[in-house]
């Protein structure tokens, strides 16, 4: 995490858990479960809805994409405004709009109008990252920090699981099963709306904006004493800052690496039972089941490892791993059902274990006063890249098959381990310089 706070650590970041750091963390980790859910529920959803909506390839592959789109756009905005305007208003009510857009969804009556609701709810979705993960970094104890933000991802992908087997379970409710699919997601969201009601701002956003008095009323809410000495930023927060000599590298590396790791994570979790279907595999949606199980054991364990292993190590590691996987199936043809289920579960197990990154990692590169803008545009490169990689997925393979396809996301995981070798810091504390 950045020096200044590093160089001068209070009683706040040696204070015990108190409940009002509980009540931060879950609504942070509530909020990563919606946003999961929200994000793994689309795929089995449009399965259903291509004959109810007349869908083909492109709009498979637009409505896959469309809340990666919006989240793209909510977390370009959202990262300015809540480093100038700060975090609390935005972390406290941006799932009132997650709720009543989920709520919507089941009376879309045509593509058009699904298409319009999910842009919505990805504009909900990229606030939700930017804040979600800014605020939480800022309000517990720095010994908890990058375990909690591990844990967020874990949540993530609890959701993204959970989904699909809500989606699995209500399959048979007919021609209408799609909205109630989702319309699900109206309850995940309600619950964090009134968990995050009351969460305060962050105090090192407040000193940074030097109100200092109310900072240090919520560091005595958080169980600590005094202020750290942080002086007021003379520098205002904005993107040129992020691409200033001081932290471009940084910059580059959160949105390279965020955006390598999503592309064949969404590319391949949204059309999961379609690839299996192209690859010969029969149960398309039992495999698609085996995979949600194996990126959420994935998640814990990436959760296990992240204060043991170098930040590089973990990044480099991870892409290598799942190129080589992805690789294999890509090259072999007429691999057999059980074989492409397990190379699958690999990849789905190590994507997983690398996702706890994209929230500590992301949050460990900036700092304070950048952090928010700094996670926005690492989260908006990335989703652009999921969103068009989900959107030519389908197209890709109805015209090339699925070889092309996942070569695609091959190209994507090598890239990610080139960038990361040559430029990624190391910021876990244990082996940080």
């Amino acid at each position: 995490m950045e020096n200044v706070a590093a160089s001068n650590a209070s009683s706040f970041d040696r204070s015990p858990l108190r409940a009002l750091h509980i009540k931060a963390a879950a609504g942070g980790v509530g909020g990563q479960f919606c946003d999961g859910y929200v994000l793994g529920i689309i795929g089995i959803a449009i399965s259903l809805a291509t004959t109810p909506l007349g869908l083909d390839a492109f709009w498979l592959g637009l409505l896959g994409g469309a809340a990666l789109i919006g989240l793209f756009l909510g977390s370009l905005l959202t990262g300015p405004l809540a480093d100038r305007y700060g975090r609390k208003n935005i972390y406290r009510w941006n799932m009132a709009l997650f709720c009543l857009v989920s709520v919507a969804q089941f009376f879309a009556q045509d593509a058009s109008q699904l298409l319009v609701l999910r842009l919505l709810l990805g504009l909900a979705l990229g606030s939700d990252f930017v804040v979600g993960v800014s605020l939480v970094a800022e309000l517990v104890p720095r010994r908890v920090r990058g375990p909690l933000l591990a844990l967020m991802a874990v949540a993530w992908t609890l959701g993204f699981t959970i989904a699909y087997v809500v989606g699995y379970m209500l399959q048979s409710l007919g021609d209408d099963a799609w909205r109630w699919i989702l319309f699900s997601s109206a309850v995940p969201s309600l619950l964090v709306l009134l968990i995050r009601q009351g969460t305060p701002e962050s105090p090192l956003w407040l000193m940074k904006k030097g109100r200092n008095k109310e900072a240090q009323a919520v560091i005595e809410r958080l169980g600590g004493l005094e202020l750290p000495e942080v002086a007021k930023d003379e520098v205002k927060a904005s993107w040129s800052q992020l691409f200033s000599r001081k932290w471009r590298r940084n910059t580059l590396v959160g949105a390279v690496f965020y955006t390598c790791q999503v592309i064949p994570y969404f590319a391949m979790s949204t059309f999961i039972p379609r690839i299996f279907t192209a690859l010969k595999v029969e149960d398309s949606y039992t495999g698609g089941l085996v995979y949600n199980i194996f990126l959420l054991a994935g998640s814990v364990i990436g959760l296990l490892l992240i204060n043991f292993l170098t930040r590089r190590a973990f990044l480099i590691g991870t892409f290598t791993i799942n190129a080589i996987a992805l690789f294999v199936l890509a090259t072999w043809s007429g691999m057999p059902a059980h074989y492409v289920i397990g190379v699958f579960a690999v990849f789905a197990f190590v994507m997983a274990a690398s996702g706890v990154l994209e929230f500590a990692y992301t949050s460990e590169l900036f700092p304070t006063e950048l952090r928010a803008s700094g996670v926005g545009l690492s989260v908006a490169a990335s989703r652009i890249g999921a969103a068009s990689c989900t959107f030519l997925l389908p197209v890709a393979m109805d015209r090339f098959g699925a070889p092309v396809a996942i070569g695609a996301c091959v190209a994507a995981l090598v890239i990610g381990a080139v960038v990361c070798q040559l430029w990624a810091p190391e910021t876990n504390p244990r082996y940080a310089r």
